[in-house]
């Protein structure tokens, strides 16, 4: 773990940076619009305007957007989950009753906005906005410091980025993917985007991606849980439960989601190995941090676009239609 952490003033409720920053939401987005089925397709296509090029890519800034505006200031809480855990302590963990506040989490929210994008008795508006809270909170959930309560999700921590001083929040949802677009891909979220659908397609997440879709155990995947386990208690498809969660709005009664719970866990791992694993005033976008720090943000995205993908697929085709 770190050796020394200069802590900054506490920031208020709402100046929580917001997760991945444009560029990472864009990228989950344009990366999930390569792997949807027809009637999903034509859903996100038909209800995101022409301002969004009907496309989840820029569609997936707009929760960040609004969550300013008075009409909007109750989806702060939305945006994460604060895990109270100990990551200087090595013991990193995600318990929806102990950490989602009375006001919801990101956890209830995906459950809320998926009842409500495929309501159709509700608006195209309303339905539009249900679109882009899961569009930006399937972003969200995979970055590990919008899993922790430590010092604000990194908030509160200074740190360091390309030589100039910001916070460790800032650094992994901006400081470090700017560093890396400007290097490699031309500034340009989309093309960031395009690589790492190669990546899935045939690279090196080819291997691995159906695991990150198979999530009914809260536990682990559903590949690597024993045949013996799965014969005993199979558990609930992520199809099962999203048709679960739409059904469960005649009830008022939401029912608790299995798969955001695995990929909050997911992320908040990494809170226990790499994430606050600096020294006080160590460059964080350059050397060996980065260097260690840029796979893993890459892999988040990755997955977190291809299992938005796979939700909506679910919602409008009736399967995830992927591997």
């Amino acid at each position: 773990m770190k050796i020394s952490i200069l802590l900054m003033g506490s920031l208020p409720f709402l100046g929580r940076v917001a997760a991945w920053g444009a560029l990472g939401h864009q990228a989950v987005g344009y990366t999930a619009m390569e792997f949807l089925a027809p009637k999903a397709l034509k859903f996100v296509q038909s209800t995101l305007s022409a301002s969004d090029n009907h496309s989840l890519g820029p569609a997936a800034t707009w929760a960040d957007t609004v969550r300013s505006e008075a009409a909007f200031a109750f989806t702060a809480p939305f945006h994460f989950i604060d895990a109270e855990d100990d990551p200087e302590g090595g013991s990193c963990s995600v318990d929806e009753t102990r950490d989602c506040g009375a006001a919801g989490c990101i956890l209830t929210a995906i459950a809320n906005y998926t009842i409500r994008v495929a309501d159709t008795s509700l608006s195209a508006t309303q339905r539009q906005e249900a679109l882009k809270f899961i569009d930006h909170f399937l972003g969200d959930i995979g970055q590990p410091l919008h899993v922790e309560a430590f010092e604000v999700g990194g908030n509160d921590i200074s740190a360091i980025c390309g030589g100039s001083k910001t916070n460790l929040h800032a650094a992994w949802d901006t400081g470090m993917i700017t560093t890396n677009l400007a290097a490699n891909f031309g500034g340009s979220s989309q093309a960031w985007a395009a690589s790492l659908v190669q990546e899935i397609q045939t690279g090196k997440f080819q291997s691995d991606a159906a695991d990150w879709i198979s999530c009914s155990s809260t536990t682990e995947p559903l590949s690597r849980r024993s045949a013996l386990s799965q014969i005993i208690n199979p558990g609930r498809s992520m199809k099962d439960e999203i048709m679960e969660t739409i059904a469960s709005r005649a009830t008022g009664k939401i029912t608790p989601l299995a798969c955001p719970l695995v990929w909050a866990k997911e992320s908040n791992a990494f809170d226990c190995t790499d994430v606050f694993d600096f020294k006080t005033g160590q460059d964080l976008c350059k050397g060996t941090y980065f260097t260690n720090a840029l796979p893993i943000i890459e892999l988040q995205i990755a997955k977190q676009g291809f299992r938005l993908a796979a939700w909506l697929n679910v919602i409008f085709d009736g399967a995830t239609n992927l591997p």
